[in-house]
């Protein structure tokens, strides 16, 4: 095997690559209450939300270890990508770089990638199916494809619209004025980032509303959006993800678009109802 794609498990891939052996995801871990589980191919989403919304408490999460990154990236691959959840999110990337240092010291020198996607959820996807767009491609070597995924990401955008930003707040990810309006007044945040960290694009009065202004700012911000791939993931809310995109195929065109369920970490901070979208 030429390459290889490690993801945490925040990466929402396509059920044709779960079981590809170029990519492997690295599972976080999910705890509500005295239940900690595994995000990896046996999280329940329903069970999930169902617990969640019982607990009176804030959902939590825990990055994998440095020695399970490390792990990953043994493999005849010559080349390892990594890609990560924001490290403004979470200790995931700083856990990768420590995995990669020891891999390192115990095997020495290899051509070990890790990528702050400064993203998450389908942010990490679209990083992921480019790395396995240029090695398939097979014209540029590692160092190339290195250079190209930093530019790629640096232009990158991902927005979410959510019903309940409580999550995010309570673990330290959102002010704590943004989230009060939002559940107080049912003004929902359209959401963005800067390098890895959320800010608020704009807001409106109902999640509808609220959706067709973040469809308005895509189109607005986008560029060269006929030549990139749309992706969009939901929590539960596959009716709003298909409105998403009906919106923003209203106002553009695109290469492509692809519709996902959030996976556990994802599944944690969207929240029941959330729409997370990437271009």
């Amino acid at each position: 095997m030429r390459y290889k794609i490690v993801v945490d498990s925040c990466c929402e891939l396509p059920d044709e690559y779960r079981n590809d052996p170029r990519f492997e995801r690295v599972p976080l871990t999910l705890e509500v209450g005295d239940d900690e589980i595994l995000d990896d191919e046996t999280f329940d989403q329903k069970d999930f939300l169902r617990k969640v919304a019982a607990y009176p408490k804030c959902p939590k999460s825990a990055c994998p270890s440095p020695e399970r990154y490390k792990n990953a990236f043994q493999s005849d691959a010559e080349h390892i990508y990594c890609v990560t959840l924001s490290s403004h999110l979470s200790g995931s990337y700083n856990s990768a770089v420590l995995g990669k240092n020891l891999y390192e010291e115990e095997f020495g020198q290899k051509d070990i990638y890790v990528c702050d996607s400064e993203s998450a959820s389908i942010g990490e996807t679209q990083l992921a199916m480019k790395i396995m767009e240029w090695e398939e491609e097979g014209t540029m070597d590692f160092a190339r494809i290195v250079k190209k995924l930093e530019e790629f990401r640096n232009a990158m955008s991902t927005y979410f619209v959510l019903d309940n930003l409580e999550t995010l707040r309570k673990n330290g990810r959102l002010s704590s004025v943004k989230a009060i309006i939002a559940s107080t007044l049912s003004i929902k945040p359209v959401m963005g980032a800067i390098k890895g960290t959320i800010i608020q694009k704009s807001q409106s009065v109902g999640i509808k509303k609220a959706l067709a202004k973040m469809a308005d700012i895509i189109v607005s911000e986008g560029k060269n959006l006929e030549t990139k791939v749309l992706y969009i993931s939901h929590c539960n809310c596959p009716s709003r993800a298909s409105l998403v995109k009906e919106l923003l195929l209203a106002r553009a065109k695109f290469k492509d678009v692809k519709i996902l369920d959030t996976a556990g970490v994802s599944s944690m901070y969207a929240n029941d109802g959330g729409v997370i979208v990437a271009i």
